[in-house]
């Protein structure tokens, strides 16, 4: 159980929920049905071992995640997966309904295997695992990484056109398109190499963009206005 805030909601929330069922537990100090619902919550979610965790937010604390909820009442409660909600009830609920909610988001024999085989992580297991599950973001991501670090870039790119853009598949898709870029030294000795020639040369403005990716976050914004400068 983690006592969550406006502050660490999407790491410890939205991100982790990619990795493992989360419930959200919204609650007050003053809530009466909080505070017999709680314990409920904790006992039958502590009882699945990790395979789900709980969340709990002060909404008097934290008014941010009780907006993006739309809270009209409390106590509610919200499961995410994959970053997103999948279920979820309002009020106080008998023990017996509340593992009914937790049991629906524990992992499928066909999850468990998919789990199983991302932890290996050799390029056999990964296509194994994809199999089983042709659209998992997680299995991709990491059976294109392994490929573009095999130079197969092509059939790298051709799997990350399968799941929606995130940081990570941005990363990987330059890395296929640039090749190795080496540390943070290397790869800025490549942008200042293709600076003077990105407002007339398509390829190399598209280099460069996908150099930016190879950045760490916090150094990319001065690169970014050397870019816009010339551009514009």
């Amino acid at each position: 159980m983690t006592d969550v805030t406006d502050a660490d909601f999407e790491t410890a929330v939205v991100e982790r929920s990619r990795e493992v069922p989360v419930v959200v537990d919204l609650w007050a100090e003053w809530c009466g049905p909080c505070r017999d619902l709680g314990p409920i919550l904790e006992s039958v979610i502590a009882a699945t071992g990790g395979r789900v965790e709980l969340a709990k937010v002060d909404i008097d604390a934290n008014p941010a995640v009780a907006q993006a909820f739309q809270v009209q009442s409390i106590p509610a409660v919200y499961a995410l997966k994959d970053g997103k909600v999948v279920d979820g009830f309002l009020g106080a609920q008998p023990e017996w309904q509340v593992k009914e909610f937790v049991d629906r988001l524990l992992p499928t024999e066909e999850e468990t295997e998919v789990s199983r085989l991302l932890a290996a992580g050799d390029e056999a297991s990964l296509r194994a695992a994809l199999e089983l599950e042709p659209a998992e973001e997680q299995v991709i991501v990491a059976l294109a990484e392994l490929l573009v670090g095999d130079g197969r870039s092509e059939e790298a790119l051709g799997l990350l056109e399968r799941i929606p853009e995130t940081p990570a598949t941005r990363r990987i898709a330059a890395l296929a398109r640039t090749g190795p870029g080496g540390g943070p030294e290397e790869v800025e000795a490549r942008l200042a190499d293709l600076l003077d020639r990105v407002k007339g040369d398509d390829e190399a403005r598209e280099e460069f963009v996908d150099l930016l990716e190879l950045l760490p976050e916090g150094d990319r914004g001065a690169w970014r206005r050397q870019l816009s400068a010339r551009l514009f």
